[in-house]
């Protein structure tokens, strides 16, 4: 393949700090790294939403497949939750999570859906909340990111995690008695995804004004 008479390559040239060093390059600072986080989601979100190629876009579903987590993580993580990278770093965490530990996050959100009943229809679940079922249902979620209504992709994702909020509250209660410190460690959690719940539910308002960057 070629531009302008040059041959591109297929792969791009990795530039790790030891290799711009050997360049005579710095390592970016944090007004570069933040700013390459918001233009990379920026761009990717952009890009998988115009394309409208199946292919495509079941690549970016399963980009942290490809990447590694932790490659993810660098890039986005430390973004806030209400901004387009850190919504994009829970989507892939949440994803992430539920693909390693499909029968722990089916157990949780079937323990928590008793307590969610609107959550869990805004979810979109598949009946009964099987390991496959949660494993389908974080795909189509965010297939919905780059082949669907943003916003409402965000909403789901939101309402998945506060019945997973819910269900480990509820395993946490039964736990209390026997084992007191895998209750407070679920109910730790809990809290935890249920704030994930309430930054995505935020996100989603902010996609929908045109905030979300």
């Amino acid at each position: 393949m070629t531009d302008s008479g040059r041959d591109v390559p297929r792969r791009p040239i990795q530039f790790g700090p030891d290799a711009l060093e050997a360049r005579g390059a710095s390592q970016p600072g944090p007004a570069e790294i933040t700013e390459a986080a918001h233009q990379t989601a920026a761009v990717l979100v952009g890009t998988g939403r115009a394309v409208h190629d199946p292919e495509v876009t079941a690549r970016l579903v399963a980009l942290v497949d490809d990447l590694g987590l932790s490659t993810v993580a660098d890039l986005w993580a430390a973004r806030p939750a209400r901004s387009l990278p850190g919504t994009l770093w829970r989507l892939y965490a949440l994803r992430e999570w539920v693909r390693r530990q499909p029968v722990e996050a089916s157990r949780e959100y079937a323990a928590g859906v008793r307590f969610t009943d609107v959550a869990h229809a805004v979810a979109g679940m598949a009946e009964p909340p099987g390991p496959d079922e949660v494993r389908a249902l974080a795909d189509e979620i965010l297939t919905g990111v780059f082949a669907g209504d943003l916003a409402v992709a965000l909403e789901r994702a939101a309402a998945f995690a506060s019945v997973i909020a819910a269900g480990r509250a509820e395993l946490a209660h039964d736990r209390d008695a026997t084992n007191p410190a895998l209750a407070g460690a679920l109910t730790t959690s809990a809290a935890a995804m249920q704030r994930t719940g309430d930054d995505l539910v935020a996100s989603a308002r902010l996609w929908r004004a045109g905030e979300l960057d």
